[in-house]
């Protein structure tokens, strides 16, 4: 596959994208949400717990294609069976981890009209004379921040970062690229010198979290792409590499939708659907678990959830590897696809809701579908935990790529917030690890809450030791 970004200088894929794309109108899709299938034996086949075709995943997403809009009656049959299949698979179990995330930059060429998270990455050069709000973190300071974490009780750090220029596998790698006659055209490569921090290599960085104890969770199948571009090393060659220095699961975003006429529109620079399958494969075949997510809300259709889905079982009917599944709502308000008309926002409370139920009845070989509360906030994504979902995210003491896009529900969740919640609405609290395979149950009564599961995590609450820091911290200042 040639590299997305030798194809244009950077920062042209995003102008080339919005040129390319028109208005929603003019969108001409050749997947239609259109069946010859009925609502109604759809929803037997989903009570019954037949595994449902494409056709019956639209009926469900639409509440029927013989009319128009969502219909409140048949959408409450799906988000009942929905509930009733996680119950059945999952019990009543609401699980969250104590986590962290450690973006290492927002340097970025790619260039998708969905994101706000990156920024061009020649802003980042020396010589650059403007401003920007991004950040490139050293492999030094990756380290201080997992550490800082892991020695509050947080035991799992995500990991998804920018594509910088400057990054590359390890120093073979580098030499590699550095044996191009023009690097940065052909390769999207450009040492480290050029810029105001050295990123390091992706090892490096992997290796300085998880020497810290944390379970890394990291290198999403485009990062992926990115160190290995200007090879022909396979993606479980590079995901060896990356586990031998500490990566211990991937992280299946950079999925978006996988049907290739909606990335043409939202992100032509990015891998397509192929290459995302085979980069997911790679890391199953490097013995690494996954996660799986799907992207709506934006210019897709109802077909084309019900076609990601489908990519999504496949894949795990050939894997067995994805641990959870997770649904991410698309947050507009500062993405180039809402700014430049091509969106007017984002999804429905309806189809969030039908999209968390069709995804459990949809994916019958992944036991745990997550509601984002960073999406979607308390009080909605509590609700979705009643639509077919069983896990509640993390703690999250620092959120950028939402925030960034606009979203306005926060960056940390207490683990006291954790059990309150989940106690209100009749159902179990659970520490789970990264992996689901360790568990806590965790007795509402017997508080204050705190993790316990990490290699320091000793129960003390993340806020209450947070606060007991800065106040140590102020003293000291005095």
């Amino acid at each position: 596959m040639t590299d997305p970004a030798a194809s244009a200088p950077p920062g042209d894929a995003e102008d080339d994208a919005s040129a390319a794309a028109g208005t929603p109108e003019e969108f001409d899709f050749v997947h239609v949400p259109e069946t010859d299938q009925s609502f109604e034996n759809a929803l037997a086949k989903a009570r019954d717990g037949d595994r449902l075709t494409v056709d019956d995943g639209v009926e469900l997403l639409t509440t029927g294609t013989d009319r128009d809009g969502i219909d409140p009656v048949r959408k409450e049959q799906v988000l009942e069976a929905a509930d009733r299949r996680r119950a059945e698979v999952v019990g009543e179990e609401v699980t969250f981890v104590a986590n962290v995330n450690n973006n290492v930059t927002t340097a970025c060429n790619t260039g998708c009209l969905f994101c706000n998270f990156k920024n061009t990455a020649h802003q980042f050069e020396s010589d650059y004379e403007g401003e920007h709000t991004g950040f490139t973190k050293t492999v030094e300071e990756s380290r201080e921040v997992v550490a800082d974490a892991v020695e509050r009780g947080v035991y799992e750090v995500t990991s998804v970062s920018g594509l910088h220029p400057a990054l590359v596998l390890d120093e073979e790698h580098r030499e590699v690229l550095e044996s191009y006659d023009r690097p940065a055209q052909q390769v999207d490569y450009k040492p480290p010198a050029v810029y105001d921090t050295d990123p390091g290599s992706y090892t490096d960085q992997i290796r300085a979290m998880s020497e810290t104890g944390a379970h890394v969770h990291s290198m999403t199948p485009e990062e992926a792409y990115h160190a290995k571009r200007g090879t022909d090393w396979s993606y479980e060659d590079v995901y060896r590499r990356i586990a031998d220095a500490g990566l211990a699961s991937v992280p299946g975003t950079a999925a978006e939708i996988l049907v290739p006429e909606v990335r043409e529109v939202i992100c032509p620079g990015k891998i397509g659907t192929d290459e995302w399958l085979v980069g997911m494969e790679g890391a199953v075949a490097a013995g690494l678990d996954v996660t799986a997510t799907m992207m709506y809300g934006h210019v897709e259709n109802e077909m084309h959830r019900a076609m990601h889905l489908k990519e999504i079982r496949d894949l795990q009917d050939r894997t067995g590897a994805i641990t959870e599944f997770v649904p991410l709502s698309f947050v507009h308000g500062n993405t180039p696809l809402y700014e430049r008309g091509l969106v007017t926002g984002g999804a429905s409370d309806d189809e969030d809701e039908l999209v968390i139920a069709v995804s459990r009845l949809f994916l019958d070989n992944i036991d745990h579908i997550q509601s984002s509360w960073v999406k979607f906030g308390d009080a909605k994504a509590l609700k979705l935990l009643n639509c077919g979902a069983d896990d509640f995210m993390g703690t999250i003491l620092s959120e950028e790529i939402t925030t960034r896009a606009g979203g306005g529900y926060g960056e940390f969740r207490s683990f006291d917030d954790y059990v309150e919640m989940v106690s209100a609405i009749g159902r179990v609290p659970v520490e789970r690890s990264t992996d689901y395979r360790t568990r806590r149950r965790i007795d509402p009564d017997d508080g204050p809450h705190g993790p316990r599961l990490g290699p320091e995590a000793d129960g003390t609450p993340l806020l209450g030791r947070h606060a007991k820091d800065a106040a140590a911290g102020a003293r000291a200042d005095d």
